[in-house]
């Protein structure tokens, strides 16, 4: 197959990312999105804010990174954030998703993105944890603005999202600052409390 023919190959693949169904809705709370929504809305993220990185980052690779970073759920599906059974196999799914799926493009563009994922995953790089920052808030600010749906929905509580949210900051304490004060609105209402504090 030549080179072209991959990439397209690939592109194709991608387009399947639109089938793949997250728990957080959309701002107007009439449906959920798609993992394709999510990649989009994290790349438009990282243009406008980047600025709020706690260290200087490549806008563009970071881009890139956070398009392709749920690729491999086209094959290992969405693991929902606080599934505790569901997030015991994930890296294990995932690692098999990504050689599959990336190793559709050709030889240096595969290598390039598993790469890119693999960075993503690892959160060592100053753009990988500005990446991991914005895949982390982006489903705070669309349960604040659904007025907490997903969070009822799932019965999340407060000490939930605090532990998926321990390294948040690392990519931008301004971002995260935010974030926490969505989170508070948000408490008592559409987060539980945990039990030291009810």
């Amino acid at each position: 197959m030549d080179r072209l023919e991959q990439q397209m190959k690939f592109i194709l693949e991608a387009d399947k990312l639109k089938q793949i169904v997250r728990q957080s809705y959309i701002g107007g709370a009439d449906r959920k999105e798609t993992d394709a929504e999510h990649s989009w809305h994290l790349a438009l993220m990282c243009a406008l804010l980047s600025e709020y990185a706690a260290e200087k980052i490549d806008v563009a690779k970071t881009m890139v990174m956070v398009l392709i970073h749920d690729m491999v759920e086209i094959d290992a599906g969405d693991t929902y954030a606080y599934d505790t059974e569901g997030n015991k196999s994930k890296r294990q799914r995932e690692v098999k998703a990504a050689e599959r799926i990336f190793h559709i493009l050709p030889e240096d563009q595969a290598e390039y993105l598993r790469n890119l994922w693999e960075e993503f995953e690892a959160m060592e790089t100053p753009e990988a944890r500005f990446a991991n920052t914005l895949d982390k808030i982006q489903p705070i600010m669309l349960n604040d603005a659904t007025g907490g749906l997903a969070w009822r929905e799932h019965q999340v509580r407060e000490s939930q999202i605090m532990g998926r949210n321990a390294r948040t900051a690392e990519g931008s304490p301004a971002l995260w600052e935010y974030a926490k004060g969505l989170i508070e609105k948000n408490l008592g209402t559409n987060i539980q409390k945990d039990m030291a504090e009810e």
